[in-house]
């Protein structure tokens, strides 16, 4: 028996957030989950805090998400944006 392809999330790749680059489909569905839908509701938020927050609703959330948040929160605080900060290894720590 093959194995079962993964569903697509097509609401998640549809939205406002695949608009920032390197997004990737998983983190744009978690902001979703927090019930953000525009990349200018980020401004003025924390990562850590929109992080948290996830994981209060879904405890296992994996920590490869937090890099996509802090991308997220600099690409709708700066526009336009410094192409060397839209690497995620920047937001790696």
């Amino acid at each position: 028996m093959p194995p079962k392809k993964k569903e697509t999330d097509y609401v998640a790749l549809s939205s406002a957030f695949m608009r920032i680059p390197k997004m990737k489909i998983d983190a744009a569905r978690a902001l979703m989950t927090l019930g953000l839908t525009q990349i200018y509701e980020l401004e003025g938020r924390s990562p850590e805090t929109l992080f948290s927050d996830l994981r209060k609703l879904k405890p296992g959330a994996p920590d490869d998400l937090l890099p996509f948040f802090r991308l997220a929160v600099y690409y709708a605080e700066n526009q336009p944006p410094e192409p060397a900060m839209l690497e995620l290894s920047v937001w790696r720590q």
